[in-house]
């Protein structure tokens, strides 16, 4: 059954790389982008994590939320920073320091849905897998970040 469930896990992986090289980003394909890369993140998680199909059963929807909620504050985030990049010299001071305290108050929110989450983590996996899970994501941050590059750099040498 693991070996089934690995193997499932491996070739979505497969395909969500064969789609995003022949993606060009605009419009709908944007959007196939970034449900290839979840599909991309969700096979690298489960794989680095070894999770069983218990554990996956009940580790997915916690960190499905996780996820979202993450999004909506990031979302959010951006929003806000829109103004400030339409240029700092523009704004007031005030403008300005309400711009910079948000920061600050977003980091902490940010903080605070961490610490949520790592306790609900730890009721649903063992605590190694916790800590494989936060390895799993920067690993996987640091693979589509060089993805992107080496996509770039092919793109520089095409021209």
């Amino acid at each position: 059954m693991k070996t089934k469930f690995f193997i499932t896990t491996l070739t979505i992986c497969i395909c969500s790389l064969t789609v995003i090289a022949q993606s060009n980003g605009h419009g709908a394909k944007a959007q196939e982008r970034k449900e290839n890369i979840e599909s991309m993140k969700i096979a690298f998680i489960t794989q680095k994590l070894d999770l069983t199909p218990a554990e996956a059963q009940q580790f997915w929807p916690v960190y499905n939320q996780y996820t979202e909620k993450t999004r909506e504050l990031r979302k959010k985030r951006k929003q806000e920073h829109r103004e400030i990049r339409q240029g700092v010299d523009e704004l007031s001071d005030k403008e300005v320091e309400q711009a910079v305290d948000n920061e600050i108050i977003f980091k902490q929110k940010e903080l605070d849905l961490q610490k949520q989450y790592h306790a609900q983590f730890k009721s649903v996996l063992p605590i190694k897998k916790v800590a494989k899970l936060y390895a799993a994501e920067d690993q996987f941050k640091m693979v589509l970040l060089d993805k992107l590059k080496d996509k770039e750099r092919d793109r520089k040498q095409e021209k």
